[in-house]
């Protein structure tokens, strides 16, 4: 199974784990405490910065995109619920 390293740059906090693994889970891990409310894309409280690595995430979904849209935010941002690594480096950081 492919791997991919995850960064926090607000904690400097790196780890590998498995592709496929949601941003909320990786922080989970790492001890991040990102806030989320629903863990189903429907709230946006889980809200990250995607500061590099964009292109090792998965698409937003339908849903997810519907959110970020309804919440105005920039592009660079995604919500940890929703979101998976799917290899590479990614860095993100708690909006």
């Amino acid at each position: 199974m492919s791997k991919a390293k995850v960064t926090f740059s607000d904690t400097g906090t790196t780890l590998t784990v498995s592709a496929g693994t949601r941003l909320i889970e990786v922080s989970e891990q790492a001890g991040a405490h990102l806030v989320c409310g629903c863990r189903e894309g429907e709230c946006g409280a889980c809200l990250v910065r995607v500061v590099s690595g964009a292109e090792y995430l998965s698409e937003p979904s339908v849903l997810e995109d519907q959110v970020l849209k309804e919440l105005s935010v920039p592009w660079d941002q995604r919500l940890a619920c929703q979101a998976r690594v799917l290899g590479g480096e990614i860095v993100v950081k708690p909006v």
